[in-house]
C-alpha cells in the first residue's frame, strides 16, 4: 500500500495565479482571456477594482464586491485575507447567489509576492480541501521588462516562481527581445513562454496547467549521471538548480534532507518541485513547495513517460548550492 495518496485533482477546483510587474499587461490579458468562451465558468479575485478594467464586461452586481461578468463569469475583490475570500465565494456559489465556477484566477498587483497566495493553497487546511493550485503565470513588459528584471526583486521573483511567462508588448518597435530572453532563460529555465500582442494567449497555455502533475517540471536535462547532478543559472541572487537521481530514493532519508532545508532556510527556498522515484512505490510521487509551506506529497497514477529518474527543481534566493546541497548523500 502506498505511504502517499492518489492525485485527485478533480475533487478541488483548481486556482492559477496571475502576477507580473507594475505595467507589464496583466488587465489586458484578463480582459482578453474572459472574452474567450472557453473562459465561461471562471471566477476571477482582484485586489481591488480599480486594478482592472472590467467595466465594458460587468453585467450585474451582486453586491459591493462581487460581480457577474459576460459568459458567466464571476469578479470579485480580494479582502484582507485570501482564505475568507475564497470560502465566502464558495459559499455563495453552493447558495446559487453567483453562477457555478469551474475554476478560479487570483490576479496580484504589480509589486505582490506571489508565495503567500501559493503557500495558502498548499497548506491552509480551511482552503486546500476545496482549492488547488493548478500553476503561477507571469506577464513581462517585452520593452521595459529587462530593467525591470535587473532592478526590481517583486519582478524578478514573480518570473522566477512561475509555470508560464507571457511577454507582452513584443510588437512594439522598442522590444527588447534579445536582452530579455537572456534573463528569462536564466531566471526561468523550466517555465514555458508565449509572445502576446494585445493579450492574444490561448487560455490552455495558461490554465489546467496542474502543478502536482510532472508535466509541468519543464525539465530538459538529459546527461547520464550517477548520484546526480546539477546545473545552475544566476541573475543577482536568484538561482535554479535542477537534480536529477539514477536510482530510487529512500524517502526516510530524503524528506530529513528537505525538511531541513525547509526548516533552515525556508525564506531562500522560492520554489521546490521535483517528480520521485521512491524505493517501494509502483509510481511517481510528486512534492511541490513554496517557501517553508510543502505540499503533501502524491502519488500519481503512473508515469507520464519512460524516464523513471527522479528530478528536482530548486529556485533559491541567496542560497549557496553548497548549503542547498549538504545532506544530499543522505537523501540518495
Amino acid at each position: 500500500m502506498s505511504l502517499f495518496e492518489a492525485h485527485a485533482p478533480e475533487a478541488r477546483l483548481p486556482v492559477t495565479v496571475l502576477t507580473g510587474f507594475l505595467g507589464s499587461g496583466k488587465t489586458t490579458l484578463l480582459n482578453a482571456l474572459l472574452r474567450d468562451p472557453a473562459m465561461a465558468g471562471t471566477a476571477v479575485i482582484v485586489n481591488e477594482f480599480g486594478d482592472i478594467a472590467l467595466d465594458h464586461l460587468l453585467v450585474e452586481a451582486v453586491d459591493g464586491e462581487t460581480m457577474v461578468v459576460n459568459g458567466g463569469c464571476v469578479c470579485c475583490q480580494l479582502r484582507s485575507d485570501l482564505e475568507e475570500t475564497l470560502r465566502d465565494l464558495l459559499a455563495r456559489r453552493r447558495a446559487g447567489e453567483v453562477p457555478p465556477f469551474e475554476r478560479v484566477a487570483v490576479e496580484t498587483t504589480g509589486l505582490a509576492d506571489p508565495a503567500p497566495i501559493a503557500q495558502t493553497l498548499l497548506n491552509n487546511a480551511l482552503v486546500s480541501g476545496f482549492y488547488r493550485l493548478d500553476g503561477i503565470a507571469a506577464t513581462v513588459d517585452g520593452v521595459l521588462g529587462p530593467g525591470h528584471l535587473r532592478e526590481q526583486p517583486e519582478a524578478a521573483k514573480q518570473v522566477a516562481v512561475a509555470d508560464r511567462i507571457v511577454v507582452t508588448k513584443c510588437d512594439r518597435e522598442d522590444a527588447a527581445p534579445e536582452a530579455l530572453v537572456e534573463l528569462l532563460d536564466r531566471l526561468a529555465p523550466g517555465a514555458e513562454r508565449r509572445e502576446a500582442a494585445m493579450g492574444a494567449v490561448p487560455p490552455d497555455f495558461l490554465f489546467g496547467l496542474d502543478t502536482a502533475d510532472a508535466r509541468w517540471l519543464g525539465l530538459a536535462d538529459e546527461e547520464e549521471g550517477g548520484h546526480g547532478h546539477d546545473h545552475e543559472h544566476h541573475l543577482d541572487d536568484i538561482d535554479t538548480v535542477s537534480l536529477v537521481f539514477e536510482e530510487p530514493i529512500d524517502w526516510m532519508a530524503f524528506s530529513r534532507w528537505l525538511a531541513d532545508l525547509r526548516n533552515l532556510h525556508g525564506r531562500e527556498l522560492l520554489r521546490v518541485k521535483g517528480i520521485l522515484n521512491l524505493e517501494g512505490e509502483e509510481g511517481p510521487v510528486v512534492v511541490h513547495g513554496v517557501q517553508h509551506i510543502f505540499q503533501s506529497p502524491m502519488r500519481m497514477d503512473g508515469w507520464p513517460d519512460e524516464d523513471r529518474r527522479s528530478r528536482l527543481v530548486f529556485i533559491t534566493r541567496g542560497l549557496p548550492r553548497e548549503t542547498l546541497l549538504a545532506g544530499l548523500a543522505g537523501g540518495s
